[in-house]
């Protein structure tokens, strides 16, 4: 009897879904592409692509777009970083809370204005981020810095539609 419960609860192990609650990256930032999105080299390394979860960056071409990745190269460039990382994008890069020195780099950029809280993705956040993330885009606006400085500041997600648009 203690056989078949102990091949049933094996069996069990193996059919049932399996909850994934997330991995951890950690290495060097080698790279900072844009404002949010940096090469992570790991202890074997292995380069790692990451975007940077619960933000949406200016692109390169737009107002305040170069500020966000210079902003980002000083928050991790050359740095350790803890990446918590929960799936893959259509890129396959990793998507994940970046962590440099104890502070969460997407955040600070959404306080300095110089991203948004991408609240598409925001189910993917644990509820404390969201109410993080949300009072932080709140106090960006109303303290008028970075992309809230600008009257309109047009959403990268739109941005990146109406260049699509424009090909």
């Amino acid at each position: 009897m203690h056989n078949f419960i102990a091949v049933c609860a094996v069996w069990l192990m193996l059919v049932m879904p399996v909850a994934v609650s997330g991995e951890t990256l950690v290495g060097k930032v080698v790279k900072v592409a844009d404002g949010d999105t940096v090469t992570v080299l790991d202890a074997d390394r292995v380069q790692h692509r990451v975007r940077v979860a619960g933000i949406d960056a200016l692109e390169s071409n737009q107002p305040f777009g170069q500020a966000a990745k210079e902003a980002l190269i000083k928050r991790v460039a050359g740095r350790t970083v803890e990446v918590e990382w929960h799936k893959r994008d259509q890129y396959d890069r990793l998507i994940g809370k970046v962590i440099s020195d104890g502070t969460d780099a997407g955040l600070a950029q959404v306080r300095a204005g110089l991203a948004w809280w991408y609240r598409r993705f925001a189910t993917e956040q644990t509820p404390v981020d969201r109410a993080i993330y949300e009072d932080a885009e709140a106090k960006a606006k109303a303290s008028r810095r970075g992309l809230w400085s600008v009257p309109d500041p047009v959403a990268p997600w739109d941005w990146r539609k109406a260049a699509k648009g424009g090909r």
